[in-house]
């Protein structure tokens, strides 16, 4: 079906509509596509669900659009593909409710073709409602953050969603491929249909295979056409080749059929068109997962589906930044935690080269939070588990399907042995090329009664894993996956190998301040394939969910160990961030983020400093937070004091020189908990502090801190200086604070305001602060760290747009982009 864009200048409001007196009663604002209703809404202290949403709350929102559906269509289909709606949508034609779909994150279609007025503008209208708080454990956003289009074409047509190709099999210099065209026919006659299928080399039209078929659709049915193409020399698809084609599939009706085949003269053509790329995926004890047939681990990172200052607006741009920016480091793969994600990220991991474990739910019957998904469960699962899978099954990028996470149903509850084994073979009659997995936790909930008493109820928490209770309770749950994923459970893969020596085991989700010790037993061992931290770019909700402290060693008050940090009792109002990843909201890259690319082999020396107060206090981190590193080394007024200064490294040895004189050369631990690491204390006086690593006695690499100037400037540092007038592309502007050379200053919070004229507008404007209460729609921040950042978004208009950015005492800063 011919897909249009419907992204533009819908009109926003508040509140339910349920009639057109109410569009006159309230004007409401035009607004762009993808759109999050809740990103501008205010932070409130009693926000129902409090640090799991970041204190933002929930509501009624709807938005409207008059469509003009042309007189020519009439005969044709016509409909609405929306790639997810937050939550609850409601799709009204014209006043008539004409669809829903509770599942925030599932792709669905509408039809609308016995309810539109042909010739003429016919009234959209799609109400969300997020007002059932809690709702997730997470930041949810609200409303078409993903966009919508209308569809259409001739009664016997392509259904959305319904071109999938494969790849059986690649050897002695062919690809050997099997495409399913799913062809609907929404005419009274059975009809006779050609289904033609070409692929193309990625960007150029030159063919590499072509074939094509007949077959019969019965009238008001669908059917599949079975193809199969041959590629000689085929272009693989991996994650350091990511070579794509671009596949069509063309279906022709030639007439009706009765008892013999009667030409038709009405013939219609309709078309899908999708990138593919050619791979094999397999996973067993021996090899570990292969791709292509060549063994790869996993350097996964966890994904939330917000975009940081965006909300949970999802675009290309801001997309194919994140994978770009989590590829430098070292990341392969990523896990779309926990839902269904947009498909404009997998689109940019499939032509960057990432790896994508795909996840269909975060809770099944048994809910995690009163308004969450299980309240629909039983009878939508279905339906948006076969979008979703439907949606992304062509796409390479995708290897591993994911039915859900740490599900309460995993010992057994509310027939959970029965669904688990239900949805995964669900999920292979749709798509049978790759591995089904489930990310599993320990016992800490999912337990009856009878067996709950003495477990530690704490998230997450490895008690109790000496004795198998766990292996016991869980087997027949992981009946139907081809790997099981282990959440935070390192510490038996050993055991549960010489159990289950058929498993194959994938670390779903892993503490982040673990990866020194644990990335070399994933290397080690065959049958485990990977390991996800959580997580890779940092979110909004589950507010505080890392972080660290550092308290006094005889304070009986202070917290003294991980979970004592947990956010319920530790993040009050305004904390909204989970402050717990590699990568902040705005970007830039964390200590975490350094030390895992160490870890992963990067030769770089990153050195950081412990703020004086936290000298000889006791340090407790939460199980998914990191020790307080800064790159800094302003202290004013702590000149003398002592300090401690951190050094990552994957040399033998590394030397800390202080203002020119060396202050020790130290082995660089390979023990845990921070293997690569090594720590120096010294006093604090202003200047230049030099941290050398050494392998063999030579000089690897080094970095260097320095005491800056005061702040004194603002410099503008975008990312690109044109965007395409398509209402969709992003200019991303890094905003830092410098002294008088230059220099970031990393202690500079320093009040902004921006000013965005022209042709682009302003989305996105803040800092990486995890304690804030502010709106990061209006024009107003403060620096963190000494950086913010400014995100603009292109218009459907040609023309020039300038930034400018100001401070009081500073000079104020602007720069120009077009738009074309």
């Amino acid at each position: 079906m011919r897909s249009i864009s419907l992204d533009g200048k819908w009109t926003f409001r508040r509140g339910y509509l349920d009639s057109i007196t109410m569009m006159e009663q309230d004007p409401g604002v035009l607004v762009d596509l993808p759109h999050d209703g809740m990103i501008g809404t205010p932070v409130l202290p009693d926000a129902p669900a409090k640090a799991d949403s970041g204190y933002y709350t929930g509501g009624l929102t709807n938005y409207t659009r008059y469509v003009f559906v042309p007189e020519e269509w009439q005969g044709s289909c016509v409909g609405l593909k929306l790639d997810g709606v937050m939550m609850n949508a409601s799709v009204d034609v014209n006043g008539s409710r004409v669809g829903m779909c509770h599942n925030g994150y599932a792709p669905f279609y509408v039809d609308l073709t016995d309810y539109v007025t042909f010739g003429e503008n016919n009234r959209v209208t799609i109400n969300v409602n997020t007002s059932m708080q809690p709702n997730s454990r997470w930041y949810s956003g609200s409303g078409l953050y993903r966009g919508v289009c209308l569809m259409n074409g001739p009664r016997v047509h392509i259904v959305p969603d319904g071109l999938y190709v494969f790849t059986k099999e690649i050897s002695d210099g062919y690809a050997f491929l099997e495409a399913l065209v799913e062809v609907v026919n929404t005419e009274l006659q059975n009809c006779m249909a050609e289904v033609e299928l070409t692929l193309y080399y990625d960007g150029r039209e030159e063919v590499a295979a072509q074939t094509k078929r007949v077959i019969e659709i019965g009238h008001g049915k669908t059917e599949n056409a079975r193809l199969t193409l041959t590629v000689k020399d085929p272009l693989l698809w991996d994650a350091d080749s990511p070579n794509l084609y671009r596949v069509k599939a063309k279906v022709r009706k030639l007439g009706i059929y009765t008892t013999h085949f009667v030409p038709g003269e009405d013939v219609t053509v309709d078309e899908a068109e999708a990138v593919f790329g050619i791979r094999t995926v397999t996973a067993d004890p021996v090899h570990g997962l292969r791709i292509n047939g060549k063994t790869v681990k996993l350097k996964g990172g966890c994904l939330h589906h917000d975009n940081g200052l965006l909300g949970s607006v999802s675009l290309p741009g801001s997309e194919e930044r994140k994978v770009r920016k989590l590829k430098s480091i070292g990341f392969n793969a990523i896990r779309t935690a926990h839902n269904p994600p947009s498909a404009a990220l997998i689109e940019c991991c499939d032509r960057l080269g990432m790896y994508v474990f795909d996840e269909a739910f975060d809770a099944w019957g048994i809910g995690k939070r009163g308004g969450d998904y299980h309240q629909f469960f039983e009878t939508d699962w279905e339906k948006d588990l076969t979008a979703f899978v439907k949606r992304d099954r062509i796409h390479p990028s995708v290897i591993l399907w994911s039915t859900g996470n740490e599900i309460p149903e995993r010992a057994g509850l509310g027939d959970g042995y029965g669904k688990a084994t239900k949805i995964a073979e669900r999920i292979r009659s749709l798509d049978g090329t790759r591995p089904v997995s489930n990310g599993i936790c320990s016992l800490w909930s999912g337990l009856d009664d009878k067996l709950a008493i003495g477990q530690n109820q704490a998230q997450n928490a490895g008690d109790g894993m000496k004795a198998t209770l766990w292996e016991t309770v869980t087997e027949p749950f992981t009946n139907g996956l081809d790997v099981v994923g282990y959440n935070y459970m390192e510490d038996i893969y050993e055991r549960d190998h010489e159990m289950f020596p058929e498993r194959v085991i994938l670390g779903s989700e892993n503490f982040p301040n673990q990866i020194g010790f644990r990335w070399p037993m994933v290397e080690k061992l065959p049958y485990v394939i990977g390991d996800f931290t959580w997580t890779a770019w940092d979110y909004l909700g589950e507010a505080g969910l890392g972080k660290a402290a550092y308290v006094e060693p005889d304070d009986p008050k202070a917290p003294r160990f991980p979970w004592d940090l947990m956010p319920d009792r530790t993040s009050p109002y305004p904390w909204r961030l989970a402050n717990d990843a590699d990568f902040d909201i705005t970007g830039f890259r964390c200590p975490q983020g350094d030390y895992r690319s160490v870890v992963w082999g990067n030769e770089e020396t990153f050195l950081y400093s412990m703020h004086p107060d936290t000298f000889g206090k006791k340090e407790v981190v939460s199980m998914w937070g990191f020790p307080y590193v800064l790159r800094n080394w302003n202290y004013e007024g702590f000149e003398g004091r002592p300090i401690e200064l951190v050094v990552y490294s994957k040399a033998d040895e590394a030397e800390v020189f202080v203002n020119g004189q060396s202050i020790g050369r130290k082995p660089v631990s390979k023990e845990r908990p921070f293997p690569y690491s090594v720590r120096f204390e010294t006093t604090f006086q202003p200047g230049e502090v030099i941290a050398v690593s050494y392998q063999n006695g030579k000089e690897v690499s080094r970095a260097t801190l320095v005491t800056t100037g005061s702040a004194q400037r603002i410099r503008l540092v975008p990312e690109k200086s044109v965007m395409a007038a398509d209402g969709h592309d992003l200019i991303y502007v890094n905003i830092e604070i410098t002294d008088r050379d230059g220099r970031v200053v990393p202690d500079a919070a320093v009040a902004l305001r921006a000013n965005v004229s022209g042709a682009g507008r302003l989305a996105g404007f803040g800092s990486a602060n995890p304690i804030t209460e502010e709106d990061y729609t209006d024009s107003e921040t403060v620096s963190y760290r000494g950086r913010a950042l400014l995100i603009m978004r292109a218009g459907y208009e040609s023309g020039t747009c300038s930034v400018e950015i100001y401070a009081n005492g500073f000079e104020p800063v602007k720069a120009e982009f077009r738009i074309q």
